[in-house]
């Protein structure tokens, strides 16, 4: 299966750009799957507290826009998040999108940090703790969200699932970028999964420090490709008879 990640700008002019050179990025590869960063389609408006009606009904607004130019990255199915109202509830909603069934609510977040750049507990709610997978084409397909991957016990489950691809869209901070490689490849190893994940970059210094560095990662937690500014955008193609093999290794066949 070829899967693509990326890192995309903060900034909604930059941004506009990497969608156009993800577009044909995406269409030159032929890719199958595309990962996009948490909540990518309006600026990250979490890092200020405290939450802010307009704001939230703003970056709502624009997510509904956006959701409309997944087409664009057609016959490839797309994953990401998005904020959305959920009822009383305010949810940073993970999603899949295909051409064949449109839009589809899979897991929205469930662990929220708050602090200095990412008040997120202040702006929206907890989601279900829910770690269900979800097929997608010939992959089944976990969702941990940005934090999330830091829960190893959900990335064991997916293994035991029979998850192949564990994605993890971010959103987090240039200071800390091979702290969050190292829990990509943890969560590779416990899970015996394919592990990606897509992250926002803020180059224009207003607002959260935010980093870049996408990720495919094998399933023993081999770092096969990463994104840069330079390389945008990176798409491989795995065998997924590799996950269901690495399961039968160890750490993975270990009993509970």
């Amino acid at each position: 299966m070829k899967v693509t990640v990326c890192e995309l700008n903060n900034d909604p002019d930059d941004f506009a750009q990497d969608w156009e050179q993800l577009v044909g990025h995406v269409k030159a590869q032929a890719s199958e799957l595309v990962l996009l960063p948490e909540m990518a389609f309006y600026p990250w408006f979490v890092w200020k507290r405290p939450y802010d009606p307009q704001t939230w009904k703003d970056a709502v607004a624009a997510h509904d826009k956006w959701m409309e130019r997944l087409t664009e990255l057609a016959p490839a199915t797309v994953l990401g998040t998005r904020p959305v109202d959920s009822g009383l509830k305010r949810l940073n909603e993970g999603f899949i999108w295909d051409p064949t069934y449109g839009y589809q609510a899979v897991h929205s977040k469930y662990y929220l940090p708050n602090e200095e750049g990412f008040w997120e507990a202040s702006w929206y709610d907890r989601g279900d703790n829910d770690f269900v997978p979800i097929e997608v084409s010939k992959a089944l397909v976990g969702f941990s969200i940005c934090t999330e991957i830091w829960f190893f016990e959900h990335s064991r489950a997916y293994g035991k699932m029979g998850v192949h691809i564990m994605v993890c869209p971010r959103s987090t901070p240039k200071s800390t970028l091979e702290k969050w490689l190292v829990a990509g490849r943890a969560a590779a190893v416990v899970s015996g999964t394919f592990c990606l994940s897509s992250n926002r970059i803020n180059l224009k210094g207003e607002g959260a420090d935010l980093g870049g560095q996408g990720w495919i990662i094998g399933p023993d937690g081999e770092i096969l490709d990463r994104t840069s500014q330079e390389k945008p955008f990176i798409t491989k193609d795995i065998e997924l008879e590799e996950a269901e093999d690495a399961k039968k290794t160890y750490p993975r066949y270990v009993l509970d």
